[in-house]
């Protein structure tokens, strides 16, 4: 397995079923038995769960009707962060090139390392035994030239396997695959793929580029190209600087008022706001992104010509956003609203703010952030939120 050039050198971390696979460590009554982490929505399942067709987001009586033993636990987010953090110092530990792709996937640069300790195969060997060793915890490791065919072994390879995409089998291994199994390709482009038989990677590969422009259009086809004759970046960004900040939140099946709707949508910004400031950040640019019904999803983004902090300005994008998205929203339903914002910059080149929100309103941020300092961020909860509540924080890749 060992490759003499060095070039499959990137490593793909992805614990397995994390939420669940902590509860499932800590309480030993657990393990074997299907798990699902939440309440009225599931946030995660473990894979004994899975196998009995619960979902991520999927509402708990559907759950619970699919599989009648699933035992449902109430989320300990502290312990999965505690978790994350020592899988993540195993990882720098093995290499400080590690890009955080979330709080229980990273991807892992050891270019070079096969020369002075072991072949990338090997490391990865190592890694998988340390976490179970060390932290208790299944993770799934793939091996190969790119992030992108790395992230496509470690789904192929689940769970808690490990798998070595060699750089002259990349297409031996990819061409095979169906279109689902592409990172990036999404249900909707997965579905439209297929409507025209392109039922996998090699299918898609067959094709010219122009013609699957002519399908997906400009962006979407070129890149689908590219990702299926392997032209994708051979590089980790290892670069810890943040890009963006974002929340979501998991809504339930519904059927959810608009009112409920725009009162959680402002209930993210406000979070997201919060930090903004506390990192004496700004952003330019709103992203809203939606899970619907049927688990397809859908993103809309707004850019400002100054970049702000500004509760009310970011709200008002974020509003518009949804919007703009309603009608498609009453048709489908909705189970999951998140927003982040992008185009990050210091608060010393901070433009004036927009007039988007009412007077008056930068006093406002400081009056909440200077009581969220004191006395805690729980300590004021906007009057909308008191019946549809602030709903989980999930947390994020160590920084």
């Amino acid at each position: 397995m060992f490759d003499p050039t060095g070039r499959s050198a990137v490593l793909h971390a992805d614990l397995d079923a994390f939420y669940a696979a902590v509860e499932q460590r800590d309480d030993p009554r657990l393990r074997g038995r299907p798990v699902a982490v939440g309440g009225g929505v599931v946030l995660a399942c473990s894979y004994e769960a899975k196998r009995r067709g619960v979902r991520t987001a999927m509402g708990g009586r559907q759950a619970r009707r699919l599989c009648p033993d699933l035992v449902v636990v109430p989320p300990r987010f502290d312990a999965y962060v505690e978790a994350s953090r020592a899988v993540f110092a195993i990882f720098r530990d093995l290499t400080p090139q590690v890009q955080g792709v979330s709080i229980d996937e990273a991807f892992l640069d050891v270019r070079g390392l096969h020369r002075i300790d072991a072949p990338p195969v090997e490391l990865a060997a190592r890694l998988r035994a340390r976490v179970a060793a060390e932290v208790g915890l299944p993770i799934t490791v793939g091996v190969a030239r790119t992030p992108f065919l790395a992230k496509v072994a470690s789904r192929v390879a689940k769970p808690d396997g490990l798998l070595h995409v060699p750089p002259d089998g990349e297409d031996a291994f990819l061409h095979p695959l169906p279109v689902e199994m592409l990172w990036g390709v999404g249900d909707v482009t997965a579905a439209r793929l297929r409507s025209y038989g392109l039922a996998t990677a090699g299918d898609v590969a067959a094709l010219p580029e122009h013609v699957l422009v002519g399908v997906l259009g400009p962006a979407a086809g070129r890149h689908l190209h590219a990702v299926v004759h392997g032209r994708t970046p051979e590089r980790v960004v290892t670069d810890r600087t943040r890009t963006s900040v974002g929340a979501q939140r998991a809504l339930g099946p519904g059927p959810h008022t608009p009112d409920d709707v725009r009162a959680a949508l402002r209930g993210l910004v406000d979070r997201v706001c919060r930090r903004l400031r506390a990192g004496h950040r700004t952003a330019r640019t709103v992203v809203l992104r939606l899970r619907f019904a049927d688990y397809t999803r859908a993103t809309r983004s707004h850019s400002l010509p100054h970049a702000t902090a500004s509760g009310a300005d970011l709200t008002a994008v974020a509003l518009r956003l949804l919007a703009d998205a309603a009608p498609r929203v009453a048709e489908r339903g909705l189970t999951l609203v998140g927003v982040s914002v992008t185009q990050l910059a210091s608060d010393d080149v901070v433009q004036p703010t927009l007039a988007l929100g009412g007077p008056d309103r930068d006093g406002l941020d400081g009056a909440v952030d200077a009581v969220a300092a004191r006395f805690g961020s729980g300590t004021l909860t906007r009057a909308s939120l008191l019946r549809v509540g602030e709903g989980f924080a999930a947390p994020e890749a160590p920084g």
